[in-house]
């Protein structure tokens, strides 16, 4: 594991990595991780915990997370199947980070925001490592990942009139007066979530795109940090363009691409829940990644993902939820087909709406 500090993407400021936060104290802005002169970055294997040596020094419990297979859909797509991770989302992969990093630090409580999928990861978590977790999550969230997450005897569910950026204030706001970590599309989490790079990069024989769904954009800004480090390391001569993929209704990121500017607040209009974010915390950072490596995004509409549901299960016999899929269907809508691609299928926590076989 690599030693690190910890430097605010606002003022500046730079911590130790004792520093029990994942916000600035002097104002309240993201940290990244930043690592010093470690060991020279190798691909080492298929698996999350080959990679325990590029992650952030800790104390962690090698839960069964990541090492998701890579399966060839023909035409020169791979799918990286997210979902066959304990809560069924890649979520999990920053879950082990955090739950970690808050009992090492010696939190009782932890709070996120969360459209589902991120909370029912945590609350897992939380319950095994013997944690309490406050959920900040909107009214109109899905009834069945709701369950999900009351099942781990955890969570204590808060529910906001109001979308993901309104709950995230709500659960920021708590764990600055309750003391409880802050946790969810934070530092610790980009690091876990960044090791999909290292697999793919292990599992594939090079690939030319890597499609990525955009929501709160932690994902695709830890996947462009693991891709640049893999690159400046010289374990890979070159690497792919990353392509993110936001529903219609919901595409702060897309806009902002084509504009040339930077993201601004939309309001969510789409059933896929886990990109339902209006105003990404990594927004910037998913820019910089995208265009760094003359990438694209593209927006694709709940209709269209409904479609690639039913051919997914149809094709593979495996559910995914709307946003899992979103990927593929950013395949189909920029034709890239012959082209060595890879799809993050990012989740199977299905939503209510959805109906098979129709």
């Amino acid at each position: 594991m690599l030693r690190y500090s910890l430097k605010c993407k606002g003022c500046g400021q730079v911590y130790e990595s004792s520093y029990r936060n994942q916000l600035c104290g002097k104002c309240g802005s993201n940290l990244e991780v930043l690592y010093g002169n470690g060991k020279s970055f190798r691909i080492n294997g298929y698996e999350f915990w080959d990679y325990i040596d590029y992650l952030p020094d800790g104390e962690y419990k090698r839960y069964s997370v990541g090492g998701t297979k890579l399966i060839d859909a023909g035409d020169g797509l791979q799918l990286k199947l997210e979902t066959t991770n304990p809560t069924r989302s890649f979520k999990d992969r920053g879950s082990v980070i955090e739950v970690a990093k808050a009992k090492e630090y010696g939190y009782g409580e932890l709070s996120c925001a969360s459209t589902g999928n991120m909370a029912y990861s945590l609350s897992y978590y939380c319950s095994i490592e013997g944690l309490r977790i406050r959920v900040f999550i909107s009214r109109d969230a899905n009834r069945y990942k709701l369950d999900l997450i009351k099942e781990t005897g955890a969570a204590k569910i808060v529910k906001v009139d109001g979308d993901f950026n309104l709950a995230m204030k709500n659960a920021e706001g708590y764990a600055k007066s309750e003391g409880a970590f802050a946790s969810g599309d934070y530092c610790y989490r980009k690091e876990g979530q960044k090791t999909i790079a290292y697999e793919v990069a292990a599992q594939s024989k090079g690939f030319d795109n890597i499609i990525v769904p955009i929501g709160n954009a932690t994902l695709i800004s830890g996947i462009g940090k693991a891709l640049a480090q893999m690159l400046s390391s010289g374990a890979v001569k070159r690497i792919p363009q990353i392509i993110g993929v936001q529903a219609r209704g919901s595409a702060p990121v897309a806009k902002a691409f084509v504009t040339g500017s930077s993201p601004r607040y939309v309001r969510p209009n789409t059933i896929a829940d886990a990109i339902a974010v209006g105003y990404p915390t990594f927004g910037e950072e998913a820019l910089e990644a995208i265009r760094k490596t003359n990438g694209n995004v593209v927006t694709v509409t709940d209709s269209e993902m409904k479609a690639e549901q039913k051919l997914f299960l149809k094709e593979y016999g495996l559910l995914a939820e709307m946003s899992g899929v979103a990927s593929i269907a950013a395949y189909r809508k920029l034709k890239l087909h012959g082209s060595r691609t890879v799809a993050i299928i990012s989740g199977a926590n299905l939503e209510e709406s959805v109906e098979f076989g129709r």
